[in-house]
């Protein structure tokens, strides 16, 4: 009996030896034309809508270093959100509202 038991516990550690020698070494990554846009609000109380607005050299140190917080390497594009960015765009109606919402912010981190 004993030996029997001994047999199957080496024949389970000479499987799980193998099985460790067939697996792959090599690591996988994210493709680099993988891209991603994100919106952020005009007055997230931060300051940096005016350099990311205007597209100054400051916006493209905040936008790196957003993508760079959100795990890309770098930013892409940056600047003011188009309607068409985000939802809740609707077209003029007769009813204006009494304040007009700021527009967000857009950065495509990746590339």
């Amino acid at each position: 009996m004993r030996r029997a038991v001994a047999l199957v516990g080496l024949f389970g550690i000479v499987g799980a030896g193998l099985s460790l020698s067939v697996l792959p070494t090599t690591r996988t990554s994210a493709a680099p034309s993988e891209q991603r846009t994100f919106l952020i609000p005009a007055g997230d109380g931060y300051g940096v809508a005016d350099c990311i607005s205007s597209k100054a050299e400051c916006g493209k140190i905040v936008a790196d270093a957003w993508c760079e917080a959100k795990g890309f390497a770098k930013a892409s594009s940056f600047g003011l959100a188009s309607r068409e960015d985000f939802t809740g765009s609707l077209s003029k109606t007769k009813a204006t509202p009494a304040r007009t919402p700021e527009q967000p912010l857009v950065i495509t981190c990746g590339g």
